[in-house]
């Protein structure tokens, strides 16, 4: 019973599609016919309203970080479910026939309820490559790249490396959250697979703020 209430909280947390819902209430646009066609924050900045495109990104990183912190006070033995139903959710919606956003939002909440240690270097490493080569893409999955890598090597090397000193990672294996980390990193480079080719083919929209 208990799995079935994480899933489906986790799930339906992270499935809500405010971007689309955001855009089409205040702007009334549908925001899967514009730019990318994408249901994130980045796209929804391209409608040319940055406070709906800041509303959404605090909107879509709250809708990872709340399960999660819900599931460590009362379910903290299934909190890598929880993390990773909530990612499902907005990448999978069942809203939007599975077809929702790239996940990064969500993605920085699950960590920020994991580990504020884990959610700032997050951020810090996104803003430092997004100011050299002007691309959220590349920003996105190099960051999601460093925090599986700095966490594991943390973990590996010992004290000398330690970053964090959160209580929370006394409730599960130091192991499975290194492959959760890993897993996140696969599932961010898959969402971000066209912007792959883009990159490749050198169409790729670079960040205009």
């Amino acid at each position: 019973m208990e799995i079935i209430l994480v899933v489906s909280f986790s799930y339906l947390s992270g499935s809500i599609p405010f971007g689309l819902i955001l855009t089409k209430f205040f702007g009334g646009q549908d925001i899967r016919k514009i730019g990318s066609g994408n249901i994130g924050a980045t796209n929804v900045l391209r409608t040319g309203n940055k406070f709906l495109a800041a509303l959404t990104l605090v909107l879509d990183i709250l809708k990872g970080y709340m399960p999660v912190i819900i599931s460590l006070q009362y379910f903290p033995e299934l909190i890598q479910l929880s993390c990773l139903l909530a990612f499902l959710g907005h990448i999978f919606p069942v809203w939007l026939k599975f077809n929702g956003g790239k996940g990064v939002a969500t993605y920085l909440g699950i960590l920020l309820a994991l580990s504020i240690q884990l959610g700032l270097l997050f951020i810090f490493t996104w803003m430092v490559v997004s100011l050299i080569f002007k691309y959220s893409s590349v920003s996105s999955m190099f960051a999601s790249l460093t925090v599986f890598v700095i966490y594991t090597v943390r973990e590996i090397a010992g004290p000398i490396f330690k970053i964090m000193s959160d209580q929370t990672f006394k409730t599960y294996e130091i192991a499975s959250l290194s492959l959760l980390l890993f897993i996140f990193f696969i599932l961010i480079i898959f969402t971000h697979r066209k912007n792959i080719s883009n990159l490749k083919n050198k169409t790729e929209h670079k960040i205009k703020i």
